[in-house]
């Protein structure tokens, strides 16, 4: 297996097993992965929140960690990595409003690069326009954007992924072991145990 080279997206409120699991699970793996926010440098540090569901009529929501960004986001190019990884929460809700995280993602899914996106993380493939006609899974309060994107929403069990060509999506953290498993197969990963 060759190592690869992926760029993880998040930001302050970014749901914190989002952004830390795919961040160990890929390292874990023998992959180079640079978290990067819009507006801040290598060392710089993300609040990240814990969403939970508990039987309320949305998710829940506790402060989460400090998560340390290890690469600077004014130096990420979509030539100089192998896949991105969106981590969600509240996050993409304000990251979609940058032009140059925009043209992040569009740059990303031009070259038909994985593109890895979780719960809110739908909202940047919607705002970025790379999701008309894919089956794209997210956080069910998304799926009117996703379809507004013409998309269309995969109604998936809160534990499952979807892989619609270079997309992998998934509702929400408990999907992870689907949704990691179908990007790193997506990575051409392969493990063997």
């Amino acid at each position: 297996m060759a190592a690869k080279k992926i760029l993880l997206l998040t930001g302050d409120f970014a749901e914190d097993y989002e952004t830390m699991v795919p961040f160990q699970a890929l390292l874990a793996v023998g992959h180079t992965v640079h978290a990067v926010c819009p507006g801040k440098k290598k060392g710089d540090k993300v609040k990240t929140a814990i969403h939970d569901f508990e039987g309320d009529q949305t998710y829940t929501e506790k402060p989460g960690h400090q998560f340390a960004l290890n690469a600077d986001f004014a130096e990420a190019n979509p030539d100089d990595y192998d896949a991105l990884v969106i981590a969600g929460g509240r996050a993409p809700e304000y990251l979609r409003l940058d032009p140059q995280v925009i043209a992040l993602v569009r740059g990303f899914a031009h070259a038909d690069k994985p593109i890895a996106a979780v719960c809110h993380g739908a909202q940047l493939l919607a705002a970025a326009d790379v999701i008309r006609g894919k089956r794209v899974s997210a956080y069910p309060a998304c799926a009117p954007e996703v379809k507004m994107a013409g998309g269309e929403y995969a109604d998936i069990p809160v534990d499952q992924a979807v892989t619609d060509g270079n997309l992998v999506t998934a509702p929400a953290w408990p999907a992870h072991p689907q949704w990691i498993a179908q990007f790193l197969k997506r990575l051409g990963t392969d493990i063997a145990l």
